[in-house]
């Protein structure tokens, strides 16, 4: 039998994101969710994970659309200075990224404080990924994971979709299906790299290329489709589009509605077995 890990990106965004993800883990449904260190709601979900150790959590490393935990003046390179806030958009940071201008020892030292203020505020984390999965880059990769590895983190999400998930998924616009193929390319590498840090991850993420578009007619299909053998994340973004969500400049609204409602279908018979990063 397969072992699925469902995941809820973007814990601590809102509180409507928080209750989302409570109501779905105590409906047995999410396994896993990756905690934001510094986001409008992170206070309430740190206090819901404490209170909730059967749900796995992980951190939901920021370095793009987002604040950073360290003072600007050590982020130079990774920070707008007139912002005080990381780079909005993720194709400048991936050129920038690109052409030498972002510090690798500032994306470390940043990913360490975020994870590192989790657990000094008492949760226990089984995992790392990064927001918008600016990790799937190498560049990004090794000193994410030398962060996670100095703080115990031993497993990180494969950010990486298997073909035969993708050919699965409906409805998804044609520009980013290619997209999503051509970034698979890069999943040697990614996975030489985990291997040469020391941990561990799963077999592939199910829902990346249905970001924004997973609803119960993508869930049913990718179900089907799960090979015998094999551990898979189910990446998902569940949340009630309220008011603070609107404020929230995520480009995710009722898209989040429509998961919550559509992951009741993971209650089935016919589930795959339920796991979080921590059974890895």
């Amino acid at each position: 039998m397969p072992r699925l890990i469902v995941n809820a990106d973007d814990f601590g965004l809102t509180s409507g994101v928080n209750r989302a993800i409570l109501e779905l883990h105590q409906a047995g449904v999410l396994t896993s969710a990756t905690l934001m260190a510094r986001a409008a709601a992170t206070e309430e979900a740190i206090e819901i994970a404490k209170a909730t150790p059967s749900l796995g959590v992980g951190c939901h490393v920021v370095l793009v659309d987002g604040e950073p935990i360290q003072p600007t003046a050590q982020l130079s390179t990774l920070v707008e200075q007139a912002t005080g806030r990381f780079h909005p958009k993720l194709g400048a940071f991936v050129q920038r990224l690109l052409t030498g201008g972002i510090n690798d020892v500032e994306i470390e030292s940043e990913a360490r404080a975020q994870i590192q203020l989790l657990q000094s505020r008492g949760v226990h984390l089984t995992h790392i990924d990064t927001h918008k999965h600016t990790h799937m880059f190498p560049r990004v990769l090794r000193p994410v994971l030398r962060a996670a590895r100095s703080s115990g983190i031993r497993a990180v999400r494969n950010p990486f979709e298997p073909a035969w998930s993708v050919a699965a998924t409906p409805g998804a616009p044609p520009i980013r299906r290619v997209q999503v193929r051509l970034l698979r390319m890069m999943e040697p590498t990614f996975r030489r790299i985990v291997a040469e840090e020391g941990l561990l991850t799963t077999d592939g993420a199910l829902g990346v290329l249905a970001t924004g578009t997973l609803d119960a007619a993508t869930i049913s299909p990718l179900l089907r489709a799960l090979p015998e053998q094999g551990t898979y994340e189910l990446v998902t973004h569940p949340g009630y589009n309220d008011a603070d969500l609107a404020q929230s400049n995520t480009r995710l609204l009722a898209s989040r509605e429509t998961e919550r409602q559509s992951l009741a279908l993971l209650r089935g018979a016919d589930s795959p077995d339920l796991i979080s990063f921590a059974n890895l």
